[in-house]
């Protein structure tokens, strides 16, 4: 998955190793003389002024020295003239939280990568206390309780659907600026819905469905993940084609033909409709043949491919009189147009 910028871990890197020496850096100050000796006030003013220019000149330096340095400098201005609340004050203290927040946000990034995800989610947690709205955090978490959940480790599963949901809302009330830990919106947007799908693929199938539809959106990294949509197919089944079903039976198994049984009828054979179109794309894009395929993405592997297909033609010859006519070429030209709404 897409991670922090590689200037960004060098950054912190740099300044975590620089943070560990003696801050007994001080700005350069006025030497009086005899001669010339200076009035309290106007020492005052000078070293105030010389401690915040050094402040400001090395937070505008790209380098992970030079942010490094500006963090001590804003500290100690802070320390020796926060009591002010004037402007520079508060500029120097906003850059003292916000560094600060960076070293912390690296240190949960490290452990992520690290494969500690317990201890991702113990650095983590305290910083979404003071920011619930850190999509960084946030994202980083929902990799990291999603890796734990594949490797079988189900005890942080509850805790990354909600950060899972809580991202989603971010991105889709368009309040996320820097989509890291993620390339970009749709990066984001693929990964979050899918891992979110995934986790509620059993117990919410409904929501699965929904998730998974987003992940697929045409400019996601997944969009033409064979996985993907055959997860998506099953999800449909599952949820939305069982419930209807199901209700269908209960409302108008002993009834005669009506106009409500009619629209029921045709909004479960729409769900079917997609799960045959998720199913077909799933093998589509799955066949080393088909020049349109993502081989790239997912492998299925040749057994796996023909339980889905038989899974398709039972689904298929029960939404058409029994027939698989017309099969193939759904199959042949699946992959030519757009998923059904």
């Amino acid at each position: 998955m897409p991670k922090i910028g590689m200037l960004l871990v060098k950054i912190i890197a740099t300044c975590l190793a620089l943070l560990s020496f003696a801050e007994t850096t001080s700005a350069q100050r006025v030497v009086p003389t005899p001669e010339h000796p200076p009035m309290v006030s106007k020492q005052f003013d000078t070293d105030k002024e010389t401690l915040y220019a050094a402040f400001s000149s090395n937070k505008r330096g790209p380098s992970p020295e030079q942010q490094d340095r500006a963090y001590r400098t804003a500290k100690e201005y802070v320390r020796l003239y926060g009591g002010e609340e004037d402007n520079y004050v508060k500029e120097a203290r906003e850059f003292v939280a916000f560094f600060e927040r960076e070293v912390k946000q690296y240190e949960v990034y490290k452990t992520y990568s690290a494969k500690n995800y317990t201890k991702s989610f113990e650095l983590g947690r305290p910083l979404l206390k003071t920011n619930a709205d850190d999509f960084l955090i946030l994202g980083i978490l929902a990799e990291a309780g999603y890796d734990n959940a594949v490797a079988g480790n189900a005890t942080l599963n509850e805790e990354t659907i909600g950060y899972l949901r809580h991202a989603i809302q971010l991105l889709e009330a368009r309040k996320v600026v820097k989509f890291d830990p993620f390339k970009s919106f749709d990066a984001a947007n693929g990964y979050l819905n899918l891992a979110l799908g995934w986790f509620l693929k059993d117990k919410s199938p409904v929501e699965a469905a929904a998730a998974f539809t987003k992940a697929a959106q045409p400019k996601t990294p997944y969009a033409r993940d064979p996985l993907l949509y055959y997860r998506l197919g099953v999800a449909l089944l599952k949820g939305e084609f069982a419930q209807l079903s199901n209700e269908y039976n209960e409302k108008f198994g002993a009834q005669r033909a009506s106009a409500e049984q009619a629209e029921m009828f045709a909004r479960i054979t729409h769900v079917g409709e997609r799960a045959i179109d998720a199913f077909a794309r799933s093998l589509a894009l799955s066949d080393p043949r088909n020049a349109g395929s993502n081989a790239g993405s997912t492998q299925l592997t040749p057994e796996f491919r023909a339980k889905v297909l038989e899974q398709l033609t039972a689904l298929y010859k029960g939404l058409h009189n029994d027939s698989d006519a017309g099969l193939q070429e759904l199959l042949a030209t699946v992959l030519s147009k757009p998923p059904p709404p």
